[in-house]
Parts: structure tokens; sequence; C-alpha cells
């Protein structure tokens, strides 16, 4: 009986999770070879970025390419006048944050009251919230533009936080998690007296940890990737992000490439370490936005 060969379901499931594992290796390759090869490229001479034909690895390294941009070292002409590498990497950052913050706080409270609380229009309010969702931002650019330009925004810090802040999706999601609170937590802070703003900010917004960590690191990807906002509303190169920066470097050198390719390899780390630290916490927000 031990010699006997396994049923045809035990051999067919076993092919199956290998074809699985090889999909799923050559899917994670093809998926991360531009970064890898971003990442090498900045490693390379300039003349060896643009050889053909193609070499994937470097033949000598060149890792002063990373630090002359991280000490300020390379030439002063290679960056707009009052603009650094470094800084429009901490700008970009605390932009970022700020954003991330407000985000949270107020998007978080408008999913709280479309979810728990009663008041007249309730649906018609929020079929006009979800709207915006399901246009695409790009035709709402020229609009937005000429809203701030009339507010005399251009040209500072809340021209890049300011409009983002609203997001539907973001009330969507919030929304759709404090649906599934038990109503008995609801009617017990009722009970104790509390109010609307009590409950939410003393019961429910303590129960948010997952909404409010996938949510913070959509937003945070948003602001950290943003280029064509920044690009129409910022021209003083103290308030460049870090991807206007680099894409007006690709422009105006690109017979650096390899500082290009240096500079945007760093500029993908600190999106890559938030996935990996809160890969779990993604894949509870997939299910989370299935409810109700």
């Amino acid at each position: 009986m031990s010699n006997a060969r396994p049923p045809r379901r035990r051999r067919w499931h076993r092919h199956a999770g290998v074809f699985s594992l090889v999909i799923a290796a050559v899917v994670s390759l093809i998926a991360i070879f531009p970064l890898l090869w971003m990442a090498l490229s900045g490693l390379k001479s300039a003349a060896e970025v643009l050889a053909v034909p193609f070499r994937f690895w470097p033949s000598v390294l060149h890792p002063e390419n990373y630090t002359s941009l991280l000490t300020g070292q390379v030439d002063a002409s290679f960056f707009p006048a009052g603009a650094s590498y470094v800084w429009a990497l901490a700008f970009t950052f605390i932009v970022s944050a700020i954003s991330v913050a407000l985000s949270l706080i107020v998007n978080s409270m408008a999913g709280y009251v479309f979810a728990r609380l009663k008041f007249p229009g309730k649906r018609i309010l929020w079929v006009v919230f979800l709207i915006p969702w399901f246009v695409p931002a790009m035709t709402t650019y020229i609009s937005t533009f000429q809203v701030v330009n009339d507010l005399n925004m251009l040209d500072t810090v809340g021209v890049l936080i300011l409009p983002g802040v609203v997001y539907s999706y973001s009330i969507f999601f919030f929304r759709q998690f404090f649906l599934n609170v038990p109503t008995s937590v609801e009617e017990a802070a009722k009970i104790d007296g509390a109010s609307f703003f009590r409950t939410y900010t003393g019961i429910f917004l303590p129960m948010s940890g997952t909404p409010l960590t996938i949510m913070g690191i959509s937003v945070f990807l948003g602001y950290w990737s943003s280029f064509l906002w920044p690009s129409m509303t910022v021209s003083n190169p103290r308030l460049y992000q870090i991807n206007q920066l680099i894409s007006y470097l690709k422009s105006t050198y690109s017979q650096h490439m390899h500082l290009v390719l240096a500079a945007s390899a760093m500029a993908a780390i600190p999106t890559i370490v938030l996935l990996l630290i809160f890969q779990r916490q993604i894949m509870q927000g997939v299910k989370i936005s299935g409810m109700k």
C-alpha cells in the first residue's frame, strides 16, 4: 500500500501548486526587473548607461553617483537655483506626511457621518460624493488649477496639499468599515451620554487601525509620486517635489542619465519600504473594501 501511486486528484493539485509557483516567480521577476535595472544603472558610468548593446550589470561600480546626490557634491548647475536633491526628498516627505494626516481626519469623519448618522438628503449627498470617484482626475485639472489660481495659491505649500485632501474612495472605504461596526457599541455609547463626535473619536477611530493604515499608505503614495499637479502649480525650485526635480534633471541633463537613474532609485525606496512593512494590512484592506 505504501508504494501505491497517489490519487489523480492529489497529483493534479501538486502539479497545479508547482505551476502556480513558477507563474508567481515569473511575474515577480518581470515586476522587479525595471527597479533592479534602475538601481544598477545608477552604479554605471554615463557612457555605459546608453551603451549599445545593452549591458545589465555595470562593468565598473560607481557608488559615487549615489553619494554625490546625497552630499550635494554634484555640479551646482545640475540643479535649478535653490533646489537640491536631499531637500526635495525631505520636502516631498513633509508634504506627503501632512497630507496623510489631514486626509485621514477629514475622510474618516465623512465616512463616519455617512455610515452612522441620519439626516435629510443623505442618499442624494452620498451619490454626489461618489461622482468624482468615477471622473478621471485629468479632466478636472484645468478647473482645479483655475480655482487655486483665483485663490492666489500658486507656488505655495497649500496648493500641493489641499486639493487632494478629500478623496471619494477614501470616504467610501471608511464608510464600508464603519457600517460593519456592531450597533450595540454605538448604543452603549449613547446610553453613557456620549455625543456623536465623542463616539467617533473614542470608539470608532481606535477600532480603525487597518483602514487608517491602508488609506494612509494610499494617500502617501499618491502625494509622493505626484508629478503633473506640482508641475502645473509650482515654479519655485525650493518647492519642487521629488519627481518634479527628477523630471527637470532628465529633460535638462540627458547626458547624465546615470545620475538621473540613481536619483530615481533612491526616490523609490520609501514607497517600497512602506509596502513591505504594511503588506499584511494591505491584504486586510482588500477584504474590508468588499464589505456591505
